[in-house]
Protein backbone atom coordinates (compact mmCIF):
# COMPACT_ATOMS: atom_id res chain seq x y z
CA UNK A 1 0.00 0.00 0.00
CA UNK A 2 2.94 2.33 0.60
CA UNK A 3 6.69 2.37 0.46
CA UNK A 4 8.65 3.49 3.49
CA UNK A 5 8.19 7.22 3.91
CA UNK A 6 7.95 9.86 6.57
CA UNK A 7 4.62 9.30 8.30
CA UNK A 8 2.88 12.58 9.14
CA UNK A 9 0.56 11.15 11.82
CA UNK A 10 2.25 10.95 15.25
CA UNK A 11 2.78 7.50 16.75
CA UNK A 12 2.37 6.83 20.46
CA UNK A 13 4.42 3.83 21.61
CA UNK A 14 3.57 2.25 24.99
CA UNK A 15 6.41 0.19 26.49
CA UNK A 16 7.20 -1.54 29.76
CA UNK A 17 9.51 -4.49 30.44
CA UNK A 18 9.60 -6.63 27.30
CA UNK A 19 12.56 -5.52 25.18
CA UNK A 20 12.23 -8.35 22.64
CA UNK A 21 8.64 -7.60 21.61
CA UNK A 22 9.41 -3.88 21.92
CA UNK A 23 12.14 -4.30 19.28
CA UNK A 24 9.75 -6.02 16.90
CA UNK A 25 7.20 -3.23 17.16
CA UNK A 26 9.90 -0.57 16.95
CA UNK A 27 11.24 -2.11 13.74
CA UNK A 28 7.78 -1.67 12.19
CA UNK A 29 7.63 1.92 13.44
CA UNK A 30 11.11 2.58 12.04
CA UNK A 31 9.92 1.40 8.63
CA UNK A 32 7.10 4.00 8.74
CA UNK A 33 9.54 6.76 9.84
CA UNK A 34 7.04 8.95 11.74
CA UNK A 35 7.89 12.60 12.07
CA UNK A 36 6.84 12.51 15.71
CA UNK A 37 7.13 9.60 18.16
CA UNK A 38 5.70 9.82 21.68
CA UNK A 39 6.97 7.12 24.01
CA UNK A 40 5.15 6.20 27.24
CA UNK A 41 6.90 3.86 29.68
CA UNK A 42 5.92 2.38 33.03
CA UNK A 43 8.45 1.84 35.79
CA UNK A 44 9.67 -1.43 37.34
CA UNK A 45 7.45 -3.29 39.79
CA UNK A 46 8.49 -3.77 43.38
CA UNK A 47 9.36 -7.39 44.07
CA UNK A 48 10.25 -8.17 40.45
CA UNK A 49 14.06 -8.11 40.36
CA UNK A 50 14.33 -8.47 36.58
CA UNK A 51 12.09 -5.48 35.90
CA UNK A 52 14.77 -2.83 36.38
CA UNK A 53 17.05 -4.22 33.68
CA UNK A 54 14.17 -5.11 31.38
CA UNK A 55 12.60 -1.67 31.65
CA UNK A 56 15.96 -0.07 30.89
CA UNK A 57 16.43 -2.38 27.89
CA UNK A 58 12.93 -1.65 26.56
CA UNK A 59 13.50 2.09 26.81
CA UNK A 60 16.87 1.74 25.11
CA UNK A 61 15.14 0.39 22.01
CA UNK A 62 13.68 3.79 21.14
CA UNK A 63 17.14 5.33 21.29
CA UNK A 64 17.70 3.66 17.92
CA UNK A 65 15.70 6.34 16.09
CA UNK A 66 17.90 7.19 13.12
CA UNK A 67 15.56 9.20 10.90
CA UNK A 68 14.35 12.84 11.23
CA UNK A 69 11.93 12.48 14.12
CA UNK A 70 10.85 14.48 17.16
CA UNK A 71 10.89 12.04 20.07
CA UNK A 72 8.90 12.95 23.18
CA UNK A 73 9.13 10.79 26.31
CA UNK A 74 6.84 10.29 29.26
CA UNK A 75 8.61 7.83 31.58
CA UNK A 76 7.54 6.83 35.07
CA UNK A 77 10.21 6.07 37.67
CA UNK A 78 7.76 3.93 39.65
CA UNK A 79 5.30 1.30 38.54
CA UNK A 80 1.84 2.75 38.00
CA UNK A 81 0.23 -0.39 36.66
CA UNK A 82 -1.76 -0.92 33.49
CA UNK A 83 -4.75 1.23 34.48
CA UNK A 84 -2.93 4.37 35.61
CA UNK A 85 0.09 4.22 33.30
CA UNK A 86 -1.72 3.69 30.01
CA UNK A 87 -4.59 6.08 30.77
CA UNK A 88 -2.29 8.84 32.02
CA UNK A 89 0.11 8.17 29.16
CA UNK A 90 -2.57 8.59 26.52
CA UNK A 91 -3.82 11.70 28.34
CA UNK A 92 -0.28 13.06 27.92
CA UNK A 93 -0.19 12.07 24.24
CA UNK A 94 -3.33 14.06 23.48
CA UNK A 95 -2.07 17.03 25.43
CA UNK A 96 0.67 17.15 22.77
CA UNK A 97 -1.10 16.13 19.54
CA UNK A 98 -4.61 16.17 18.08
CA UNK A 99 -4.59 12.63 16.70
CA UNK A 100 -2.32 9.63 16.95
CA UNK A 101 -1.68 6.02 16.03
CA UNK A 102 -1.22 4.00 19.24
CA UNK A 103 0.85 0.83 19.53
CA UNK A 104 1.63 -1.23 22.60
CA UNK A 105 4.88 -3.15 22.90
CA UNK A 106 3.35 -6.46 21.77
CA UNK A 107 1.33 -5.38 18.73
CA UNK A 108 3.35 -5.73 15.51
CA UNK A 109 1.67 -3.93 12.60
CA UNK A 110 1.95 -4.72 8.94
CA UNK A 111 3.12 -1.98 6.62
CA UNK A 112 -0.30 -0.91 5.37
CA UNK A 113 -1.57 -0.43 8.93
CA UNK A 114 0.06 3.00 9.02
CA UNK A 115 -1.47 4.30 5.79
CA UNK A 116 -4.81 2.77 6.77
CA UNK A 117 -4.88 4.66 10.06
CA UNK A 118 -3.58 7.88 8.56
CA UNK A 119 -6.16 7.89 5.77
CA UNK A 120 -9.09 7.20 8.08
CA UNK A 121 -7.96 9.66 10.75
CA UNK A 122 -8.05 12.27 8.00
CA UNK A 123 -11.35 11.16 6.45
CA UNK A 124 -13.30 10.99 9.74
CA UNK A 125 -11.45 13.75 11.62
CA UNK A 126 -14.59 15.83 12.07
CA UNK A 127 -17.16 13.02 12.13
CA UNK A 128 -18.31 12.76 15.74
CA UNK A 129 -19.92 9.39 15.07
CA UNK A 130 -16.50 7.77 14.70
CA UNK A 131 -14.31 7.51 17.82
CA UNK A 132 -11.84 4.76 16.99
CA UNK A 133 -9.85 3.14 14.18
CA UNK A 134 -8.82 -0.49 14.79
CA UNK A 135 -5.98 -2.35 13.13
CA UNK A 136 -6.98 -5.86 14.17
CA UNK A 137 -9.63 -8.11 12.65
CA UNK A 138 -11.10 -11.13 14.48
CA UNK A 139 -13.24 -12.52 11.64
CA UNK A 140 -10.91 -15.47 10.90
CA UNK A 141 -10.87 -14.86 7.17
CA UNK A 142 -14.57 -14.10 6.71
CA UNK A 143 -14.94 -10.93 4.63
CA UNK A 144 -17.66 -8.70 6.03
CA UNK A 145 -17.62 -5.96 3.44
CA UNK A 146 -16.95 -5.32 -0.23
CA UNK A 147 -14.97 -2.33 1.01
CA UNK A 148 -11.68 -2.09 2.94
CA UNK A 149 -13.34 -1.72 6.33
CA UNK A 150 -16.62 -1.86 8.19
CA UNK A 151 -18.08 -0.08 11.18
CA UNK A 152 -18.28 -1.82 14.53
CA UNK A 153 -19.47 -1.28 18.08
CA UNK A 154 -16.28 -2.95 19.35
CA UNK A 155 -13.16 -0.74 19.56
CA UNK A 156 -10.22 -3.17 19.54
CA UNK A 157 -6.93 -1.83 20.89
CA UNK A 158 -4.30 -4.17 19.41
CA UNK A 159 -2.99 -1.37 17.20
CA UNK A 160 -5.40 1.55 16.89
CA UNK A 161 -5.81 5.26 16.34
CA UNK A 162 -8.03 8.06 17.53
CA UNK A 163 -8.42 11.79 17.93
CA UNK A 164 -8.16 14.12 20.92
CA UNK A 165 -11.86 14.98 20.44
CA UNK A 166 -12.73 11.32 21.11
CA UNK A 167 -10.24 10.69 23.93
CA UNK A 168 -11.64 13.69 25.80
CA UNK A 169 -14.72 11.53 26.43
CA UNK A 170 -12.63 8.91 28.25
CA UNK A 171 -13.12 8.49 32.01
CA UNK A 172 -10.85 5.95 33.68
CA UNK A 173 -13.17 5.87 36.72
CA UNK A 174 -16.30 5.12 34.64
CA UNK A 175 -18.38 7.32 36.91
CA UNK A 176 -21.45 6.98 34.66
CA UNK A 177 -21.47 3.17 34.70
CA UNK A 178 -24.08 2.90 37.51
CA UNK A 179 -26.47 4.99 35.41
CA UNK A 180 -25.85 2.92 32.28
CA UNK A 181 -26.29 -0.31 34.22
CA UNK A 182 -29.49 0.82 35.95
CA UNK A 183 -30.99 1.79 32.60
CA UNK A 184 -30.00 -1.48 30.92
CA UNK A 185 -28.20 0.33 28.14
CA UNK A 186 -25.77 -2.52 27.44
CA UNK A 187 -28.67 -4.90 26.82
CA UNK A 188 -29.83 -2.57 24.05
CA UNK A 189 -26.53 -2.95 22.23
CA UNK A 190 -26.36 -6.74 21.93
CA UNK A 191 -28.86 -9.29 20.65
CA UNK A 192 -28.38 -11.98 23.30
CA UNK A 193 -28.51 -11.88 27.12
CA UNK A 194 -25.18 -13.72 27.33
CA UNK A 195 -23.38 -10.95 25.43
CA UNK A 196 -24.95 -8.23 27.56
CA UNK A 197 -24.11 -10.18 30.73
CA UNK A 198 -20.50 -10.50 29.60
CA UNK A 199 -20.07 -6.74 29.30
CA UNK A 200 -22.08 -5.91 32.40
CA UNK A 201 -19.93 -8.19 34.54
CA UNK A 202 -16.76 -6.88 32.86
CA UNK A 203 -17.73 -3.27 33.53
CA UNK A 204 -18.72 -4.15 37.10
CA UNK A 205 -15.27 -5.60 37.76
CA UNK A 206 -13.50 -2.59 36.29
CA UNK A 207 -15.71 -0.06 38.05
CA UNK A 208 -15.17 -1.79 41.39
CA UNK A 209 -11.41 -1.79 40.89
CA UNK A 210 -10.96 -5.56 40.67
CA UNK A 211 -9.17 -5.41 37.29
CA UNK A 212 -6.08 -3.29 36.70
CA UNK A 213 -6.83 -2.17 33.17
CA UNK A 214 -7.62 0.88 31.08
CA UNK A 215 -9.21 -0.44 27.90
CA UNK A 216 -12.62 -1.54 29.16
CA UNK A 217 -13.14 2.09 30.11
CA UNK A 218 -12.46 3.05 26.49
CA UNK A 219 -15.11 0.59 25.28
CA UNK A 220 -17.47 2.10 27.85
CA UNK A 221 -16.72 5.67 26.67
CA UNK A 222 -17.44 4.69 23.07
CA UNK A 223 -20.82 3.24 24.00
CA UNK A 224 -21.78 6.01 26.42
CA UNK A 225 -21.27 8.54 23.62
CA UNK A 226 -22.76 6.39 20.83
CA UNK A 227 -19.40 6.14 19.09
CA UNK A 228 -18.50 3.67 16.37
CA UNK A 229 -15.17 2.03 15.58
CA UNK A 230 -13.68 1.31 12.19
CA UNK A 231 -12.40 -2.25 11.67
CA UNK A 232 -10.31 -3.33 8.67
CA UNK A 233 -11.80 -6.10 6.55
CA UNK A 234 -8.50 -7.99 6.87
CA UNK A 235 -6.19 -8.25 9.85
CA UNK A 236 -3.41 -5.62 9.89
CA UNK A 237 -1.76 -6.28 13.29
CA UNK A 238 -0.27 -9.35 14.94
CA UNK A 239 -0.37 -9.55 18.75
CA UNK A 240 2.80 -11.37 19.82
CA UNK A 241 2.51 -10.72 23.55
CA UNK A 242 0.76 -13.77 24.96
CA UNK A 243 2.81 -15.62 27.54
CA UNK A 244 4.07 -15.61 31.10
CA UNK A 245 5.43 -12.07 30.87
CA UNK A 246 2.09 -10.56 29.79
CA UNK A 247 -0.04 -8.58 32.23
CA UNK A 248 -3.36 -10.22 31.27
CA UNK A 249 -2.92 -12.48 28.25
CA UNK A 250 -0.85 -15.29 29.78
CA UNK A 251 -2.55 -18.10 27.85
CA UNK A 252 -2.44 -18.84 24.15
CA UNK A 253 -5.42 -18.67 21.80
CA UNK A 254 -6.18 -18.53 18.08
CA UNK A 255 -6.27 -14.74 18.01
CA UNK A 256 -2.62 -14.35 19.07
CA UNK A 257 0.08 -14.29 16.39
CA UNK A 258 -2.47 -13.86 13.62
CA UNK A 259 -0.51 -12.86 10.51
CA UNK A 260 -0.76 -9.22 9.49
CA UNK A 261 -2.07 -8.87 5.97
CA UNK A 262 -1.70 -5.91 3.63
CA UNK A 263 -4.19 -3.63 1.92
CA UNK A 264 -3.20 -2.45 -1.54
CA UNK A 265 -5.89 0.24 -1.75
CA UNK A 266 -8.55 1.72 0.52
CA UNK A 267 -12.17 1.69 -0.60
CA UNK A 268 -14.70 3.44 1.60
CA UNK A 269 -18.22 2.31 2.51
CA UNK A 270 -20.86 4.79 1.34
CA UNK A 271 -22.84 4.68 4.59
CA UNK A 272 -22.03 4.55 8.31
CA UNK A 273 -23.80 1.58 9.90
CA UNK A 274 -22.39 -0.98 12.35
CA UNK A 275 -21.93 -4.49 10.97
CA UNK A 276 -23.95 -6.54 13.45
CA UNK A 277 -23.01 -9.87 11.87
CA UNK A 278 -19.30 -9.15 12.32
CA UNK A 279 -19.78 -7.96 15.90
CA UNK A 280 -21.83 -11.03 16.77
CA UNK A 281 -19.06 -13.25 15.39
CA UNK A 282 -16.46 -11.40 17.44
CA UNK A 283 -18.51 -11.72 20.60
CA UNK A 284 -19.01 -15.44 20.09
CA UNK A 285 -15.55 -16.44 18.86
CA UNK A 286 -13.19 -13.91 20.41
CA UNK A 287 -14.92 -13.03 23.66
CA UNK A 288 -16.27 -16.54 24.19
CA UNK A 289 -19.98 -15.73 24.36
CA UNK A 290 -21.09 -18.43 21.93
CA UNK A 291 -21.66 -21.18 24.51
CA UNK A 292 -24.69 -19.99 26.41
CA UNK A 293 -25.38 -23.16 28.46
CA UNK A 294 -21.85 -23.20 29.91
CA UNK A 295 -22.00 -19.45 30.68
CA UNK A 296 -25.37 -19.73 32.41
CA UNK A 297 -24.15 -22.73 34.39
CA UNK A 298 -21.12 -20.71 35.44
CA UNK A 299 -23.17 -17.74 36.60
CA UNK A 300 -25.53 -20.00 38.56
CA UNK A 301 -22.59 -21.65 40.30
CA UNK A 302 -21.03 -18.28 41.05
CA UNK A 303 -24.13 -17.19 42.96
CA UNK A 304 -23.53 -20.01 45.46
CA UNK A 305 -19.99 -19.07 46.50
CA UNK A 306 -18.73 -16.27 48.77
CA UNK A 307 -18.62 -12.79 47.23
CA UNK A 308 -14.82 -12.46 47.27
CA UNK A 309 -14.36 -15.68 45.33
CA UNK A 310 -17.28 -14.75 43.08
CA UNK A 311 -15.54 -11.57 42.03
CA UNK A 312 -12.38 -13.45 41.14
CA UNK A 313 -14.29 -16.11 39.22
CA UNK A 314 -16.38 -13.59 37.27
CA UNK A 315 -13.16 -11.80 36.48
CA UNK A 316 -11.71 -15.00 35.03
CA UNK A 317 -14.84 -15.84 33.03
CA UNK A 318 -15.79 -12.39 31.82
CA UNK A 319 -12.49 -10.70 31.29
CA UNK A 320 -10.06 -13.51 30.53
CA UNK A 321 -7.47 -11.03 29.40
CA UNK A 322 -9.14 -10.51 26.04
CA UNK A 323 -9.26 -6.72 26.25
CA UNK A 324 -5.63 -5.93 26.83
CA UNK A 325 -2.07 -6.89 27.41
Amino acid sequence: MQDSHSLVTPIAFLVFNRPETTRRVFDAIAWARPQKLLVVADGPRAGHPTDVDNCIAARAVVERVDWPCEVLKNYSDVNLGCRRRVSSGIDWVFSKVGEAIILEDDCVPGKSFFSFCEALLCRYRDDERIMHVSGVNFQQGFRRSQYSYYFSRLPHIWGWATWRRAWEKYDVRMKDWPWMRANRQVARLFPTPIQAAFWESTFDQIYQGHVDTWDGQWVFANWLHCGLAIAPDVNLVSNVGAGSEATHTKGQAWYFDMPAQELTTISHPPFVFPNYEADDYTMNHHFGCGKAPRFRWGIQRLRRIPSALRRRAINAISYAGRLGR
